[in-house]
């Protein structure tokens, strides 16, 4: 509910001021981004819940609020988040489908709040955040300049849908809207009353008749574009590399080679988020790896208890030094999985993913590469669905 309410007291902001700078826009999102950590933060020191693909499915769709500080796309980058959350979603329906329609209804309903945000931001906000055109400017204590009346708030429902039987322009509308009616209900009779044109009076027929009138349009025009202010370039946010409670956060880092996480601990868990063209070593035995959105990402670790969770990513690498109970490969085009001596019987779970090879270790120490199925053919038995992998032959 502290969401909700920071997030709408931001909205009521921008509907009543003009954008202000970077630096007062960054201090007016202040309050959401801390409820949006400290949702992640609660998700982190609930593991053991039974609830924890639930809390999964939140913490990773939340920062779609973020929606507000993301141009000229943030109707795509709530999809994008919406999406992130549903490889636990999908954990959620399989696990109670048959036992707890509760949960299953709790999945649909939270799902459909991406998807109505995002038709709100395609209706109101296509290109980015719309602020008030004559307001002050926003400032960083809440909006309005000090000493000024209180926020309004928030707008109410949209009204209700025009009743197209009246008019607020008298009579006159209601009739021509029923002349209109009217002549829609004849069907195919309507082109009964189209007055017929001899060729004698077609342009393409008599072409003295293009001289009289002057240049014909060669088609119609294009719809203009509405004028819009210059669209802010998409903000590029600051690496991290921090350890937030248990959780190590590795987020926003291009070109990083060296990316070193060593003081680690068993409970801890690795986050990497929009990690591009980096390689990050992870030292000691820790809880879980996640690679969210990453790209050419090469992951080094020595052991987890838990499991490694490749997200979103594309053409990322991962190699085990030590054990690794399982591998976890969702909604990514591209990863390599490289298996230590130690490591060959952990299981690899894959879906909705492409150019998956697994690298298993030979006696000479090289490695053999074996491409993980992408296609399978299933049959019925008579009894039950049996799907097996299929190989195309080269």
């Amino acid at each position: 509910m502290c969401l909700i309410l920071c997030f709408v007291q931001f909205l009521v902001t921008a509907s009543n001021s003009q954008k202000p700078s970077d630096s007062v826009l960054t201090s007016l999102l202040a309050p959401v981004s801390k409820v949006i950590q400290e949702v992640q933060a609660f998700r982190e020191k609930n593991r053991s819940s039974p609830l924890f693909n639930h809390l999964s499915a939140v913490s990773e769709s939340v920062p779609a609020l973020g929606w507000v500080a993301m141009a000229p796309k943030p109707g795509p980058f709530v999809k994008e988040m919406q999406d992130a959350a549903t490889f636990y979603t999908n954990r959620v329906l399989k696990d109670y489908k048959e036992k707890d329609k509760m949960h299953v209804e709790w999945v649909h309903a939270y799902v459909s709040i991406w998807t109505e945000l995002q038709a709100y931001i395609k209706q109101h906000h296509t290109t980015g955040l719309s602020w008030s055109k004559t307001g002050p400017v926003a400032s960083a204590s809440g909006g309005a300049p000090s000493g000024g009346a209180p926020a309004p708030p928030p707008p109410g429902p949209p009204p209700p849908p025009m009743d197209l039987g009246k008019s607020s322009g008298g009579d006159s509308g209601a009739t021509n809207r029923n002349a209109l009616f009217a002549s829609l209900n004849k069907g195919a009779d309507i082109t009964k009353g189209l007055k017929h044109v001899s060729d004698d009076q077609k342009t393409h027929k008599n072409p003295g008749l293009k001289a009289q009138g002057g240049p014909l349009p060669s088609g119609p025009k294009p719809f203009a574009a509405r004028p819009t202010a210059a669209a802010s370039p998409a903000r590029t946010l600051p690496p991290v590399l921090e350890l937030d409670g248990k959780k190590w956060k590795v987020e926003n880092h291009e070109g990083a080679q060296n990316l070193v996480i060593s003081d680690t601990e068993l409970k801890q868990v690795v986050y990497a988020f929009k990690c591009n063209n980096s390689t990050l070593q992870v030292k000691g035995k820790i809880n879980s790896i996640t690679l969210d959105n990453c790209k050419k990402l090469g992951l080094v670790f020595d052991d987890v208890v838990g499991i490694v969770e490749v997200i979103n990513c594309k053409d990322v690498k991962v190699q085990v030094m030590g054990k690794i109970p399982t591998i976890s490969i969702n909604k990514t085009d591209g990863c390599h999985v490289y298996l230590s001596k130690d490591s060959l019987s952990c299981e690899i779970i894959s879906a909705k993913s492409s150019e998956m090879n697994v690298l298993v270790p030979n006696k000479d120490g090289e490695y053999t590469e074996i491409p993980v199925p992408e296609q399978f053919k299933t049959v019925w038995d008579g009894n039950k669905l049996v799907t097996t992998a299929t190989e195309i032959a080269g």
